[in-house]
């Protein structure tokens, strides 16, 4: 895949208006149940993420965390509490957010050559023809798929088709990109790829990422905090703050002590082994 680390220039932002002093994304007493269900999915649920700050959201089996990052898309209304975005309250699907979701297969259209694929956001909201051209262009080139424009989805392997997702979430030039286990149908190889490309897009554009995965090391090789749910009802049961070193290595940052000891404190929040 093609290196990301280079410096690049940064991507213009969409125009949404910042609200002095105010995080990215707020969530704040944030509770949801299910018809039928005995109990509710998720519980005062409150936290923050700073602008182009790098999140992960981790926790049990079945702890509600893509109900979680549903609500923070505004595709699914919650009973209880708020989520703001860029300053404003959710209240549908917000400006500059742009969702990618664990199923490649399905979030693509396979009779749509690849450029068509990224473009289709861009048609829907009217962006003229030109500057649909050169954000396609762009987004490509910024996943390493620039020579795959013409080729269809299923003419490329499944972790190429999930960078044609982040492509297509990245035409949008979203200032918050949500990731709902977007790694976890690839094999181990293509997944540290895509690792290194959510660390490369976020170092280029600048965006906040808010990451859903089941993957304790993943957590931690990716995030700045991971933000760690307990048992249903939900409630956030511990935030790591995550300090390892800038840019980071598959290699060297994974076999850091410092590595070791943070997966191992996220695991046992997870187990519920530790106090909040």
């Amino acid at each position: 895949m093609t290196s990301m680390r280079n410096p690049v220039p940064t991507a213009a932002r969409p125009a949404v208006a910042d609200v002095a002093g105010e995080p990215a994304v707020r969530v704040t007493g944030l509770g949801h149940s299910y018809p039928g269900q005995p109990r509710p999915v998720l519980h005062d649920v409150s936290f923050t993420a700073a602008d182009g700050e790098l999140l992960t959201i981790v926790g049990p089996s079945g702890t509600g965390k893509s109900t979680l990052l549903r609500c923070l898309a505004g595709l699914l209304r919650p009973d209880q509490g708020e989520v703001c975005v860029l300053g404003e309250p959710v209240c549908g699907v917000p400006a500059g957010l742009s969702m990618v979701f664990q199923d490649y297969s399905r979030s693509l259209f396979p009779w749509m050559r690849v450029g068509r694929n990224v473009e289709f956001p861009l048609r829907a909201t009217g962006v003229p023809a030109a500057e649909r051209r050169e954000r396609t262009a762009e987004s490509l080139a910024a996943v390493g798929l620039e020579d795959a424009r013409r080729k269809y989805p299923w003419q490329l392997s499944g972790g190429m088709q999930q960078r044609v997702a982040i492509a297509r979430a990245l035409a949008c030039r979203p200032r918050i990109l949500l990731m709902d286990e977007p790694f976890a149908s690839v094999d181990a190889q293509t997944r540290a790829d895509l690792e290194d490309l959510t660390l490369a897009v976020r170092d280029r554009f600048g965006m906040t990422i808010l990451v859903v995965t089941h993957d304790i090391d993943e957590s931690v090789y990716l995030s700045d905090r991971v933000i760690v749910l307990s048992r249903p009802p939900a409630t956030v049961a511990e935030q790591v703050s995550v300090d390892l070193p800038a840019p980071r290595d598959q290699i060297t940052t994974r076999s850091d002590p410092r590595f070791v000891h943070l997966r191992t404190d996220v695991a046992a929040h997870i187990r519920g082994d530790r106090a909040s």
